[in-house]
């Protein structure tokens, strides 16, 4: 199965799992998917992360921990919505002045810099800017 575009499709699938409340969700890994999993954990999104090697392929499989709040009906995710921003079609670059808050700081947004990838709170504090991969809150 391809993808046009692999972030997209690791974002859709952590979006389904937390309104249908699974507690993991897998995906294909690569090393962009694994940097922004690593920041949803760091920041308190998912609970953790692990990669899986296939014993019958070469391909690797991520998969996420989610994080709930609350007890059985009152049960809600710290998840509330993920948003793809820089599509393969439009790239979406910011300057470090330039990086947006998501939900007056509540939320968070994931770029990739020339450093690495990164929260944009990070990129402010070390002065780079760089292409807005996604947005979670």
């Amino acid at each position: 199965m391809s993808f046009n575009d692999p972030i997209a499709d690791m974002l859709t699938r952590i979006r389904n799992a937390v309104r249908a409340e699974h507690s993991l969700v897998a995906m294909p890994s690569s090393k962009m998917k694994v940097s922004i999993a690593k920041i949803l954990a760091e920041e308190g999104f998912v609970s953790n992360y692990e990669i899986t090697e296939n014993m019958n392929s070469a391909h690797k499989t991520l998969t996420l921990g989610l994080k709930y709040v609350g007890k059985r009906r009152t049960k809600r995710s710290v998840i509330t919505n993920l948003e793809r921003v820089s599509h393969p079609g439009q790239r979406i670059y910011a300057r470090k002045s330039e990086i947006p808050y998501v939900l007056s700081g509540m939320g968070i947004n994931i770029l990739s810099t020339s450093k690495g990838v990164m929260t944009g709170r990070e990129a402010k504090k070390q002065g780079v800017g760089g292409e807005i991969v996604c947005k979670v809150w």
